[in-house]
């Protein structure tokens, strides 16, 4: 090709960058780093069109995935071609500038007040500054040290601090950061921001900066854990994020399951969920380490007496289940029986949380389940049911207030029955389903809502057998199309009861494209109650319209 046309293909390119096509963005960042390496002549053009438009789209709180890993690459790319201009100096303060003050001539004024920026731009902007960074280490040593400055400079907002605590994280994970003595203590000592986002970035920051060296920093991290109880939750963050960073590079981490695995257990037992739900993940993860010691290992605390340790191990599978590789999908199907044993444990929160891991294992790899479904099945359709044993009444001033403590197992039920309409529909009694989509129609808000998804999928999946059934699902849609709202209820109670009615009608217009739908008196009947509502026959005539709409570009689709 020559340089006219690459000057001509250049010129195109900007108006592609954007954050309305993300997928057309990453073909045209592709096409820009095969053109600095092929063509590296033509990329003094790229300062003029280019680069403004990916400061734009650096600050989408869109970008992500493999968009933002070929802006990296392009980023890499660029700095290969050493053009004028375009150094690592030049780009780097292009990017800090996104949260920095221009900085002045004595360089002093970099950690003042930052650019209105979205908080998902952050995490964009540091690991595009990181990709700078570790492509040339001889050159950033002062820059990594200003970044660690200003986490701790007192002149530094929180914009800044955050931007520099998400960079020093980027950056820790690929080089060694232990020639900064104090690095560990700097990033720690952000753990006491007012501002939760601080805090979650020196999180990350301090399990990143681990993976760098781990020899170093993991003991530390570990000790803090038990030596700071105030501080553990964002420790524990911090273990995550290097179990999590060690995934493809296990080796490395093995020599120390061991003291990870027992400061994990002192800690599963915590009282906080959100506390154990992180041992979880922890624990989860860190079982692909070594599935076969492991996994067995942790099947042993299904026996504890505690019912917090039992909630946590089961929750432990469903990361080990959502995060692992095929090849130990043997070793997990012989054991995930026992770990849905739970299903009969007499604590609600165990079978909740057995439910979530049921849900993930159905979602992930339906596999590992499908051969158990006849004994979970039972046990699944038993926590859709209401029991009133578990509702009770809580006095908050002058008022009574109902809590069903029984709510939140019952989603987790019917979130299981949803997935399993995707990934097991062929090992379930579509009768007995339904059945218990009926007690469903009566139920919590969330649960509706659930159940009226259900019966737009089964309507077309398994329309002869919804046909047989329909006359006792339109009693349930009839109830809530026609409820009313209190006069002195919420704005919000009234926009509930609105989507309500949108769900159940969106059932009600499934049904009818199921031959013969029509054909039942009380169907018609319900029929003539909508059309004789000016509100509600108006919100039926448009979610038909929608539904023909779908209907006819899914046929196209097909066609083509």
């Amino acid at each position: 090709m020559s340089a006219n046309m690459f000057s001509e293909i250049m010129k195109e390119l900007p108006m592609l960058l954007n954050e309305s096509d993300l997928h057309v963005s990453q073909l045209t960042l592709n096409l820009l780093t095969s053109i600095c390496t092929v063509h590296p002549m033509s990329v003094g053009m790229v300062q003029e069109g280019i680069i403004p438009q990916l400061l734009v789209l650096i600050r989408s709180p869109l970008l992500q995935g493999a968009a933002l890993a070929a802006m990296l690459q392009f980023f890499q790319a660029l700095l290969a071609t050493k053009s004028p201009g375009l150094g690592y100096k030049e780009l780097l303060l292009m990017l800090t500038n996104l949260i920095y003050h221009p900085p002045s001539e004595s360089q002093q004024t970099l950690s003042t007040a930052p650019l209105a920026v979205h908080k998902q731009a952050f995490q964009s902007i540091a690991k595009c500054i990181a990709a700078l960074t570790i492509t040339l280490p001889n050159h950033s040593s002062t820059d990594i040290a200003q970044f660690i400055n200003d986490i701790q400079s007192p002149k530094s907002s929180e914009s800044v601090r955050l931007l520099a605590l998400l960079t020093i994280g980027e950056i820790g994970r690929h080089i060694d950061l232990s020639w900064h003595a104090e690095i560990q203590n700097i990033v720690m000592d952000s753990f006491s921001s007012p501002h939760e986002e601080v805090k979650s970035a020196a999180s990350y920051a301090l399990g990143n900066v681990s993976v760098g060296n781990l020899p170093r920093f993991l003991p530390f991290v570990l000790q803090e854990i038990e030596k700071q109880p105030k501080r553990q939750y964002l420790l524990l963050h911090s273990l995550k994020e290097i179990i999590s960073c060690q995934s493809e590079h296990f080796e490395s981490l093995k020599p120390y399951v061991g003291a990870i695995w027992s400061v994990l257990m002192n800690h599963c037992e915590c009282q906080e969920e959100g506390t154990r739900n992180v041992v979880a993940e922890c624990l989860g993860k860190l079982t692909l380490v070594n599935a076969e010691e492991l996994l067995p290992k942790l099947k042993k605390y299904l026996s504890s007496e505690s019912a917090l340790i039992r909630s946590t191990v089961v929750t432990a599978i469903k990361f080990t289940i959502s995060d692992q590789p095929q090849a130990i999908d043997p070793l997990l199907r012989s054991m995930m029986g026992d770990f849905l044993e739970t299903l009969h444990d007499q604590d609600l929160n165990v079978r909740r949380v057995a439910l979530v891991a049921f849900n993930s294992a159905a979602h992930n790899k339906p596999s590992l389940i499908r051969d158990l479904l006849g004994e979970i099945l039972p046990l699944l359709y038993s926590e859709t049911k209401v029991r009133k044993e578990l509702i009770r009444e809580v006095e908050m001033g002058p008022f009574k207030h109902t809590v069903d403590d029984g709510l939140d197992i019952r989603k987790a039920a019917f979130e299981c029955m949803y997935t399993l309409l995707d990934s097991c529909l062929d090992r379930i009694d579509i009768y007995e389903f339904l059945r218990h989509i009926e007690n469903g129609l009566n139920d919590h808000y969330d649960i509706k809502m659930l159940t009226y998804l259900m019966l737009v999928r089964l309507s077309y999946l398994c329309p002869g057998t919804v046909l047989e059934y329909q006359d006792r699902i339109i009693e349930p849609l009839r109830s809530t199309c026609t409820a009313k709202v209190k006069a002195n209820s919420v704005k919000q109670e009234f926009e509930k009861q609105d989507e309500l009615k949108r769900s159940a009608m969106r059932a009600v217009a499934a049904l009818l494209h199921i031959p013969d739908a029509d054909k039942s008196p009380l169907m018609n009947e319900f029929l003539s109650q909508i059309k004789s509502n000016p509100e509600l026959a108006a919100m039926f005539e448009s979610i038909q319209k929608d539904a023909t709409t779908t209907a006819s570009e899914t046929s196209l689709m097909d066609i083509s």
